[in-house]
């Protein structure tokens, strides 16, 4: 017998034999507590969250996701779903709840023909970007190879070719959806057209999605991309040119900032190593040649410590970053937009760079627009389309002993900047604690959300995440 939580709030139990029913009927299988597949799903990229499911439900295919959420909701019982488990809120695994995991359903099909894809949940960017390179292809996503694709797209999606090709979400054709209810629903704009508005962006709350399929564009092999790096201290004139070239800049040309101190990279001198740095990371979406003068400006700016700009495989600039984001550190984030940079934002950024908590710890802001501002705003469930900054305060360390002063010293930036945002902000960067997600993410476009989920799911099964409650 097994003490699961329900959603009622009390504790009820689950018998071995209906455990082992439920395992007969799967093509994967039931997990329980001591066996390497439970370990293994429980185990999430951000290791702040040390939680134990009741039992594990690891799903092959969409006919195991309709089991378990039937078998979840008859029985009344809390679960949470993880695809790729890089969410940030750890929403992927909770306590004495049932958790469905996705995570080995990692396809990826591509038609070169109709130049689409059809990704299941469990695959990660890299897996998407690999097969669709090979036809040299892609659909614009995050920066991380190791993030997951379902909750990249469910929360919006944006990266280094959102400006030239849009936002994942706007580029997702249709997407294989189990209900509440049970039933395998296809949504897009002909199918279910309230429920494919809600899913992009409005996160995991109004099923489980078991299939995405996406619209690819041409790009690559190889792309202009790199890093420019520059002492901190230069940053307030810098940012105020790096403003100009972001809103002046063509669709293909992205530029990132990041504030951190120096890792020791090979092409950084050896006593910058450790030291408070600007970093602008930039890639162009486009010809070579017309990138060169794109970046021109970029280049010209300041007297940089190094400038690695050059052609680059568009596979190994998405895992760039990705030494630096490596599963099992301890990781707590914080997000405004801004609509412009100005000088006292740029000073309150600089304070808190000068008092890192740790030399994993950085803040990185994103300049977005183009293609993916041309959206209307209420096309879908993710609201901000305006050409704006992101930044995301990515606080990261090993040692549990500095998680109080990692996460002060993250929400004391986010309470500085606030007098400077727009009041928008990016649903995937928000940790679980946020007080109330569902304003700054979701902005005019809540009161619609929560009526689909009051269609879709009125219980409010699907509750471990962001959560958007029923009307």
């Amino acid at each position: 017998m097994f003490d699961l939580i329900t959603l009622d709030g009390n504790k009820t139990r689950v018998s071995q034999e209906a455990l082992d029913a439920l395992d007969s009927s799967l093509r994967g299988g039931v997990y329980q507590r001591g066996s390497a597949e439970y370990e293994d799903a429980r185990t999430t990229w951000n290791s702040m969250f040390e939680r134990y499911p009741g039992f594990v439900v690891r799903a092959f295919g969409a006919s195991d996701v309709q089991k378990a959420v039937n078998f979840v909701r008859d029985a009344g019982l809390v679960m949470s779903v993880r695809s790729g488990g890089h969410q940030i809120a750890g929403h992927a695994v909770a306590d004495d709840a049932v958790m469905l995991d996705l995570s080995q359903m990692r396809s990826v099909h591509v038609d070169p023909v109709n130049k689409t894809a059809r990704v299941a949940p469990g695959a990660l960017l890299g897996d998407v970007d690999r097969e669709t390179q090979a036809h040299g292809l892609l659909v614009p996503t995050g920066i991380n190879s190791t993030t997951g694709i379902a909750g990249l797209t469910l929360g919006g999606g944006f990266g280094w070719t959102t400006r030239k090709f849009g936002m994942t979400i706007d580029n997702l054709i249709s997407a294989e959806v189990v209900t509440a209810e049970g039933t395998i629903v296809t949504a897009s704009a002909t199918s279910h057209p309230d429920l494919f508005w809600a899913i992009r962006g409005g996160g995991g709350n109004f099923g489980v999605v078991t299939s995405f399929e996406f619209q690819l564009h041409e790009l690559g092999p190889d792309v202009l991309s790199g890093l420019i790096v520059h002492p901190v201290q230069k940053a307030p004139e810098l940012f105020a040119e790096y403003a100009v070239i972001a809103d002046t800049s063509p669709d293909e040309l992205t530029v990132w900032s990041v504030m951190r101190k120096a890792p020791p990279l090979p092409f950084l001198p050896e006593e910058w190593h450790g030291r408070e740095v600007l970093i602008f990371a930039a890639c162009y979406s486009g010809p070579m040649e017309d990138g060169e003068k794109a970046m021109a400006s970029l280049r010209a700016l300041g007297d940089p410590i190094a400038d690695v700009i050059s052609p680059h495989k568009f596979v190994d600039w998405q895992g760039a970053f990705d030494p630096l984001l490596t599963p099992g550190a301890r990781n707590y984030w914080k997000s405004h937009d801004f609509d412009a940079l100005p000088s006292d934002a740029i000073s309150e950024l600089l304070k808190a760079i000068s008092n890192l908590p740790d030399p994993a710890c950085e803040v990185f802001i994103a300049h977005v627009g183009g293609a993916m501002a041309r959206v209307d705003t209420g096309s879908t469930a993710y609201p901000q389309r305006s050409a704006h900054f992101i930044m995301n305060v990515h606080t990261r360390w090993e040692d549990p002993g500095k998680d109080a002063e990692c996460i002060d010293w993250a929400r004391d930036l986010y309470d500085n900047m606030q007098p400077h945002s727009s009041g928008s902000a990016y649903v995937n960067f928000m940790p679980e604690d946020e007080a109330d997600p569902t304003t700054g993410a979701y902005g005019d476009n809540v009161d619609r959300l929560s009526k689909i989920k009051g269609s879709y799911d009125p219980a409010n099964l699907f509750r471990v995440n962001h959560n958007i409650l029923p009307t």
